[in-house]
This record gives C-alpha cells, structure tokens and sequence, in this order.
C-alpha cells in the first residue's frame, strides 16, 4: 500500500533493525542500559541541552514535561490546534490537574503575542496560576519562524513563565530551514522530540532541558507508566534515525510539493496548504467515500476528510507519489465521463 496517512506509518530499514538487535542492554528503571545512557547523551549534546530523557511515546513525553513545570492548579497557555490541547487525551487537566488557556492560532500555526499576552493571568487567587507557554513546531507542517519563537519566549521569561516545545517533527524545520537542531532548541526550557515520525524509528520520543527539569520529569514518567526496562532496543533505532536518517527529509518535502502540484490541477480539489512533508486539501463532499474506496482498490491509503491530510514519509518514493495523481485524475476523469 501507498500509506500518506502519516509519517508514523514507517517500517524500520534493515540496517535499522541490526543496530536494534546488536544493542547492548540493561535495565534503563535502575539505570543499567549503555545504550539508553549514551543516546540520551547524545540527543542532549545535539539539542544544545543539559540532559535528555527517553519515552516509548511523544504524548508521555509532552504531558511529563507539562507535569515537571506545573503543579496542581497551574495552568499553561497553547494554541487550540496544538496537539498537547486537542489531540493527546486532554491529559494535562486529567493526570497532571493542570488547566489548558487556549489561544487561536494564527494561519502561520504561531500565536499571536498580543493574544498570549492578555492570557497571562494576574497574581490573583481566583484564577489559575499561569506557568508556562507551550508552542509546537512544525504545526501542521508548518514552521514557525525563529524570529517569532524568540519574541515569544522573550515575552514568556518577562512574565516568569517557562515555556515548552512540543518538537514532535522539530527535525523536519531544522532541514526545512537549514538551522542546527540546537539552535531551533535553544529558546525553549524543555524540547519534546519524536523519533517514530520522519526519522522513521519504530518507536521512541526524547525530552531534554536542564538536569534538574529532566530529573522531575524522570519521577513523573515513572508515575505514568513509562519506566522501560531494556529499552537500549528502542534507543538504538531512534539513535540509527538521527544518525542516518535526517537528510533523507529534504526528500519528503520535495516529494509533498510534487503532490501538492499535481492535486492542484486535478478538477474540484483545492490544495489549502504545502508545508514540509503535509498537504492539506480539500475535496467535495459527495466525492468522499467514493474517492477513498477508488483509491483503496488502487492501494492508496489517505485519511479523505472535509480538509484531507496527505503525509509524505521515507516509506514514499517518487514514483508512488506519480501513482497517487495519476489515480486521482483517472477517478475524476470517470466522474467527469459518467456526469
């Protein structure tokens, strides 16, 4: 199958796997494993960072780091389409009693200063204590700029807040922008990082920030669940990833704007955004179901909602992305035949 769902659909390489299989272990709980210990040395080093911290998944990662800068009451300003807000279980109000601020997010996937600024509540015990600002980058493929992130933040430290990353695709605006990883990092108190999308790793999400934020975060994800045991084997593949496999998304986003080129001079689709590996489209509704089941028979698998994402991956070469457009024009040309 031609899988643009996401870029979480990867299967590890072959070389991948043999890095995984010919890691050393031990048990990571009692701080055993070489192979965790040394790649979250490494990440913390390539992200500019005191320390670095593995999890089985980027949602964990997110929601220990909310738990490790807020307490009890707290709460932390993010955008309404972040996924710390609407797409990870809500789990900073359920498991962390911290209160989410939303601000709507401007059409570049920022939020507006003027905006952030009048969330910030004032030292006042009937409200929420305003703790942290969390931002995500890339959003929705898009990147934010370095110049907005560091007014941002800039605004964040005036009022005493610490602010987060969620940089779940944060490698694909370092090749997108041609910017060292550490510098993207550098603003922010604490960084999220997901192996398992464009590295293509089959699992595994690193946070990193100062020591002491990092040994908050260890209590808190042992609380949740996410002590691991041998999980060398995991680190090993996410460490292959960074290691190997970072280039390879320059090639993810040129194959992204071929698709978007091709979608947009198909009749009835309009292509609403391009950003590094996403194209974001919006099709008729009455061609929806059929749509989806034509391409299935022609094994092609997109999410086709009101506003369909189409995810380019490593998994996805040029001539996939060839047989994408050619069997989306053939559907509208038999739709065009029968009309």
């Amino acid at each position: 199958m031609i899988d643009l769902r996401s870029d979480t659909v990867t299967r590890p390489t072959p070389a991948m796997y043999e890095a995984m299989c010919a890691a050393p272990v031990g048990d990571d709980v009692w701080g055993d494993d070489p192979t965790v210990s040394a790649f979250e040395q490494a990440v913390a080093e390539t992200t500019g960072k005191q320390a670095a911290l593995l999890f089985p998944s980027g949602t964990q990662s997110n929601l220990v780091a909310l738990m490790a800068h807020c307490g009890r009451g707290d709460e932390y300003i993010v955008g309404q389409q972040a996924h710390t807000y609407g797409f990870e279980g809500g789990g900073a109000a359920v498991l962390g009693s911290i209160q989410p601020q939303p601000v709507e997010n401007a059409d570049d996937g920022s939020l507006p200063l003027d905006k952030v600024r009048a969330a910030i509540k004032a030292d006042d015990f009937h409200f929420a204590r305003t703790r942290l600002l969390a931002l995500e980058n890339t959003i929705g493929g898009k990147i934010l700029p370095q110049d907005y992130i560091r007014d941002a933040t800039a605004l964040a430290r005036e009022h005493q807040l610490a602010t987060h990353l969620d940089g779940a695709r944060l490698f694909n605006a370092a090749v997108g922008t041609d910017t060292p990883l550490a510098a993207l990092c550098e603003p922010f108190d604490s960084v999220s990082l997901c192996f398992s999308k464009g590295l293509g790793a089959p699992v595994g999400s690193v946070l990193v920030g100062s020591t002491e934020l990092i040994d908050r975060a260890r209590r808190w994800r042992k609380v949740t669940g996410g002590g691991m045991r041998q999980s060398g084997i995991i680190a090993a593949g996410c460490w292959h990833a960074l290691e190997h496999h970072l280039p390879d998304l320059a090639d993810d986003h040129r194959r992204a704007e071929t698709l978007a080129r091709g979608m947009a001079a198909l009749p009835d689709v309009t292509v609403t955004s391009r950003a590094t590996n996403m194209v974001f489209a919006d099709f008729p509704e009455e061609h929806l179901t059929p749509l989806a089941n034509w391409l299935h028979d022609h094994d092609i698998l997109i999410d086709l909602l009101d506003s369909a994402r189409l995810v380019t991956h490593r998994d996805i070469r040029d001539a996939d992305i060839d047989k994408v457009i050619a069997v989306m024009q053939a559907y509208f040309n038999r739709h065009e035949t029968r009309a």
